[in-house]
């Protein structure tokens, strides 16, 4: 069973810095600590609106930190520009609404194809890894593989905020068939959303994911205990997940 990797979205040391001005907390900061307690690569999102991570952000990001940059992205011209502009190592391609809180659920990769060919085939032109951010969905993963995109990531927020174990098992085994399918049809598996310390190893779990990226819950936790502890962690926890599955998998 392959090594999970762990990428951290720093978006919201970015939306503190935020709520009152100036450079503090810097999210390019959190990024080298991300570093250092294990991270493999750091995710941003620059929004239409700039609501946390700024242009600025992403600038300094490519250039100060080794780690590869996971770029969110919706699929507008402005945005396209940034990307082919800074060349990070992966674009993620995600749903955008002015007027959402945070993300709410995947793209429609199987309804905005035709929108959505131009900005795959000019992001891969670019040497930028193509990501989309779906649901755990068949028909998306079909409409990945025909774009293009050698990557997907699976929206994990409804599992997450299941209520009820029946609930929660059965968005579970619906990530699991979806990372299975998505594997098959040649796609490195992803997923990311809403997870954390409690929902995070039956994810883990599941051997077709490459990544987790997760974020807001880290930042959240790092309040309390320290970011970098929140991170060391959540890597223990996945790496711990990994280990007791691969041994089932032996036995």
């Amino acid at each position: 069973m392959s090594y999970l990797r762990l990428g951290v979205n720093i978006d919201h040391v970015a939306t503190i810095r935020n709520a009152r001005g100036g450079a503090h907390p810097d999210p390019v900061r959190a990024a080298r600590l991300a570093a250092e307690a294990g991270a493999d690569g750091i995710t941003a999102h620059l929004r239409e609106d700039r609501r946390h991570i700024s242009d600025a952000d992403i600038e300094r990001l490519t250039r100060e930190i080794d780690l590869p940059l996971n770029f969110e992205m919706a699929a507008t011209d402005e945005m396209l520009d940034i990307a082919l502009r800074h060349k990070p190592h992966a674009a993620c391609i995600v749903p955008e609404k002015r007027e959402e809180v945070t993300t709410e659920g995947g793209l429609d990769a199987a309804g905005l194809h035709n929108h959505l060919t131009r900005y795959c085939d000019a992001l891969k032109e670019a040497g930028i890894r193509v990501s989309l951010f779906i649901e755990a969905d068949k028909r998306q993963i079909d409409a990945a593989v025909a774009l293009g995109a050698p990557v997907v990531e699976l929206h994990t927020g409804a599992y997450c905020e299941a209520e009820g174990e029946a609930a929660r098992a059965a968005h579970l085994e619906r990530l699991r068939e979806a990372a299975r399918y998505g594997a098959e049809r040649g796609l490195e598996m992803h997923a990311g959303h809403g997870l954390s310390f409690d929902t995070v190893a039956p994810v883990a779990e599941i051997p077709e994911f490459h990544e987790l990226n997760i974020g807001h819950f880290l930042i959240g936790e790092a309040i309390f205990s320290g970011l970098d502890s929140a991170i060391r962690r959540m890597r223990s926890l996945m790496d711990n997940a990994r280990a007791g599955a691969t041994g089932r998998v032996g036995a």
